[in-house]
């Protein structure tokens, strides 16, 4: 007993493993060191990133050669495409490389893209010398130049898009859960992973956007690919402290599994009120038995020992078919992802409203005046103060609001927020920035140019700093919203679905941009007319702007209902401790 105590000392109780596949031993592996390396790594991966994605539209009109709607539609497919990536990604991950490899293996293919984007860009397509300025695009390329430069960003698209959801999970690997103190650094690493990846795209939006609206293309996309490289090696350099859980079997055939034993009892009588539940004796490693709920019944028909599972288990020698029976651990895991899945469709128009700071607030902010002096602010460069709202939320709520809300909590004292609720108040803050827009655009227009004979205004007197409250509060909801979702959805899905959690706020982003596009759509459809131009026109001194976005509060506001009735119907996952090697009799005596 003694020795098994000493062993619980020294090594972690969440399941985890060295680089050599032994448990990992608490004070040598993981913690804040190895946390830091991958924050690091995810700070200079998504600077790389948004160097190249800040600026592809303009490098599609100036140097490829293609009009202001092509270049945004090539430019939301390949958005698109990072975030399906992502799944792939975390599909290998969760099913068999591991998170450890498959962001090695992704973040190899990320710098190989963005050196062939280099070379490609210095070497074949800046022709003829000093194009791809706004005022001297390059001439047409031939197919092979173009077949280049596309299998270059889609190479980038994979590798970021495979690697991104895994480092977030691995980042968080390294506390131990089980641990009352790694357990709340865990918690604090979800906040600062969010935060490196914004202080990575603050470079990108300021420096290196700067260099690439001036033409120097090559310098903008070596500086990138320099950036994950360092990255790459730094991420590698941590290799010996890591600590990892092994995959074992596919996550998505134990959900299959499921629904399969399921339906094929799917006519057997049960008595709901006296269940007698099949519960495995064998755990793997770092897996916590999850303990039952009365939800999805349907679904505890998996679980029941039937006759025909005893003959099964007769016949074959000592083990029942998984098909035919699962535990109740197994059952419920799918109990959870379903249980995720209304919560994270609320997160979808969220991401409408987060989508619009890289698209309407840019068009709204180009048609203010952008002048001081003889210095003209890129309207793109507003997105700043978002990520400096999101840095200072972020050291405000884990410094202070969180703490107050902690002293506050008269049922459960020292407990802040939920992960719920703080996605809940992301949701009203976001309602609020909406708002916020559409003000500003309202005294946008009463401030507009007047037109001319001669010329059509499509500006305003109005400062484009007035778009500043829009950009903070927005950075403000990420802060509750997208740090809470990434927290929620990696402490409610089942172990072996971890990564493919991370992947869904990704995914969420994703059908928030293809949604934002099909709501401009039907919105435009709608409101032109023979003598009106619609509300988002060309020149949007024309239209208003300011009605989608009041549109958009209400949606969002109307989401948020639903989003209170989800919350109050989820149950959080209830769970045993974590299973460790498993004792003798003689050690648990």
């Amino acid at each position: 007993m003694d020795q098994k105590v000493r062993q619980l000392d020294v090594c972690t109780q969440d399941g985890t493993v060295d680089c050599h596949g032994n448990p990992a031993i608490r004070a040598k592996t993981g913690k804040w060191l190895t946390a830091i390396l991958i924050l690091v790594n995810q700070g200079l991966a998504t600077l790389a990133f948004f160097g190249v994605g800040v600026n592809l539209v303009l490098f599609l009109t100036r140097v490829m050669g293609q009009d202001n709607a092509e270049a945004a539609n090539n430019v939301s497919k390949w958005t698109g495409t990072v975030y399906i990536f992502s799944l792939l990604g975390a599909f290998l991950s969760d099913s068999y490389w591991g998170r450890y490899k498959t962001c090695a293996i992704f973040q190899a293919s990320f710098v190989a893209g963005l050196v062939l984007l280099s070379l490609s860009t210095g070497a074949l397509l800046l022709e003829p010398s000093g194009c791809g300025v706004e005022d001297s695009p390059c001439k047409p390329h031939s197919t092979v130049k173009t077949v280049l430069f596309y299998l270059s960003v889609y190479l980038i698209a994979l590798g970021y898009g495979g690697y991104q959801p895994n480092i977030a999970t691995f980042g968080a690997d390294q506390f131990d859960a089980d641990d009352s103190v790694e357990g709340h650094s865990k918690i604090a690493f979800f906040s600062y992973f969010y935060l490196a990846l914004n202080l990575g795209s603050l470079f990108s939006n300021t420096v290196l956007g700067y260099f690439e609206d001036q033409g120097k293309w090559p310098l903008g996309f070596w500086a990138s690919a320099g950036s994950a490289f360092a990255g790459l090696v730094l991420f590698l350099t941590g290799t010996p402290k890591y600590r990892h859980f092994t995959p074992r079997e596919s996550p998505w055939s134990r959900f299959c599994q499921v629904l399969v034993a399921a339906t094929r009892k799917a006519k057997i009588d049960v008595n709901y009120e006296d269940l007698n539940l099949y519960d495995s004796e064998t755990q793997r490693t770092g897996d916590k038995k999850i303990l039952h709920t009365n939800g999805f019944r349907f679904l505890d028909r998996a679980a029941i020992v039937t006759a025909d599972d005893e003959a099964e288990k007769v016949e074959s020698g000592s083990t029942y078919d998984p098909w035919r029976l699962c535990s109740i651990t197994q059952v419920e895991e799918v109990k959870c992802v379903l249980r995720l899945l209304p919560i994270w469709l609320c997160t979808i128009l969220y991401s409408v409203v987060f989508t619009q700071m890289a698209s309407l607030f840019v068009e709204q902010g180009a048609a203010m005046k952008t002048n001081i002096r003889n210095f003209k602010i890129p309207a793109s460069s507003m997105s700043s103060f978002d990520i400096l709202s999101v840095a200072f939320f972020i050291f405000a709520y884990r410094r202070f609001l969180d703490p107050l809300f902690a002293r506050l909590n008269k049922t459960e004292p020292n407990k802040g927020l939920t992960e719920l609720q703080r996605m809940g108040i992301g949701l009203v803050i976001s309602i609020m920035a909406m708002v916020s827009a559409g003000v500003v655009e309202i005294y946008r227009l009463k401030h507009k140019e007047p037109e001319t004979s001669s010329s059509v205004s499509n500006s305003s007197t109005l400062s484009i700093f007035w778009q500043v409250p829009q950009y903070m509060l927005i950075g403000a909801s990420e802060v509750f919203m997208y740090v809470g979702q990434l927290e929620f959805f990696n402490s409610q899905a089942p172990t072996g679905l971890k990564s493919f959690a991370s992947a869904l706020c990704m995914a969420s982003i994703s059908l928030g941009n293809y949604v934002s596009s099909l709501l401009v759509v039907i919105v435009m459809k709608i409101s032109t007319r023979s003598d009106l131009p619609g509300w988002i026109p060309g020149n949007l001194n024309k239209g208003h702007l300011d009605r989608f976005y009041f549109l958009l509060a209400g949606l969002t506001a109307a989401d948020f209902v639903v989003y209170l009735v989800c919350a109050k119907w989820y149950k959080y996952i209830k769970s045993e401790a974590s299973f460790s090697e498993p004792m003798t009799e003689e050690e648990e005596v």
